[in-house]
């Protein structure tokens, strides 16, 4: 009967790894995350003063594309401190009395982490401007001549905000994180190679040196996606009874049509489209979202980043141009007089 309990327990316990199996693959430590050295001195520095001087830290701000570790580097920031890590994102806060239930909940010490901040209500943002720098919540009670303002001091607390368009914050907000406002860069292949080596470990996988690269040089430079082609590639080798070698690691990614570039099928398509039936362009946004069936924010948010990255296509004034790369890597000959249209 005991063991049986036992067996039953582990199971449950590695169905409870595997489901949250992202939050496994997080680094624990600033030792062990790798990339964003600047980012890392200065945190450091900015800990280690607030420590010395027995304050919490100054309210930060991270910005940059999506699965760069900004959230990562807020749970660093708070197992640092020694703090509880309160988690909650800008679109869940829909009422000026959910962010006072959240702020009013707060214990000394704690670490608020607001992720996607530039999607909160304009409302909203200022009751978070008095509890930001002077650490009181001012509520409005009534309405009309009747009204009254009352004043709640909170606990020391920190703010860490993530969001990927900056822009969007109002200035008034990114003003008061005093403590530093940072950019998250795209890694490079090696630090990607790092981080999918230390994964494969976590995941208790072996996948040699071949297979690393293979998933490095199609992981977008962002480690989210390396570590769910690693996850992809694992499953695949798995189910195969096959070693997580680069052939192993190849096939697996040609099945999820994942090119050799990082490119995903939508990529490609765009891409197709462009130089197939617009002769490589200069094509209208509008245009080329009615011949993809593809909504018009889906195209610049998600698909054109990465393509301009790695000089697939240009934004011209006339429109999108393919560039000479993307011919090539679909196969297409190179018309004369494509430096032309790039101007």
């Amino acid at each position: 009967m005991s063991s049986s309990s036992d067996g039953k327990e582990k199971t449950i316990g590695k169905e409870r790894d595997d489901l949250y199996l992202d939050q496994t693959l997080r680094p624990s430590s600033f030792e062990e995350y790798v990339g964003q050295e600047k980012i890392k001195e200065n945190l450091k520095i900015l800990l280690r003063a607030a420590k010395e001087r027995a304050h919490t830290p100054e309210h930060i701000l991270f910005y940059g594309p999506p699965g760069l570790g900004k959230t990562t580097l807020a749970h660093l920031i708070a197992k640092e401190m020694g703090g509880t890590l309160r988690a909650t994102s800008g679109p869940a806060i829909e009422k000026v009395g959910d962010l006072a239930s959240v702020l009013t909940n707060l214990s000394p010490g704690d670490i608020l982490f607001i992720d996607e901040i530039h999607r909160l209500h304009k409302t909203i943002e200022e009751i978070l401007y008095p509890a930001m720098e002077s650490g009181s919540l001012d509520i409005i009670i009534g309405k009309g001549p009747s009204a009254r303002t009352l004043q709640l001091e909170l606990p020391p607390f920190t703010l860490i905000a993530a969001t990927t368009r900056i822009a969007l914050m109002s200035s008034p907000l990114r003003s008061r994180f005093s403590g530093g406002m940072f950019r998250l860069e795209f890694y490079s292949e090696n630090e990607i190679g790092k981080i999918i080596e230390r994964s494969a470990k976590v995941l208790g996988v072996e996948v040699d040196a071949g297979g690393i690269s293979e998933i490095a040089k199609r992981s977008r430079f962002t480690p989210r996606t390396a570590n769910y082609l690693l996850k992809r590639s694992r499953d695949f080798a798995q189910v195969g009874k096959r070693k997580l070698s680069k052939d192993t690691v190849a096939e697996a990614l040609a099945l999820l049509e994942v090119d050799e570039l990082g490119l995903t099928f939508s990529d490609r398509k765009l891409l197709d489209v462009l130089i197939g039936k617009f002769k490589g362009g200069p094509i209208g946004l509008s245009t080329l979202s009615a011949a993809l069936s593809e909504d018009i924010a889906t195209i610049e948010e998600v698909h054109e980043p990465y393509l301009i990255q790695l000089g697939l296509i240009e934004r011209t004034p006339r429109g999108r141009v393919a560039t000479e790369r993307a011919f090539k890597h679909l196969g297409y000959p190179v018309p004369e007089g494509l430096q032309a249209k790039l101007i």
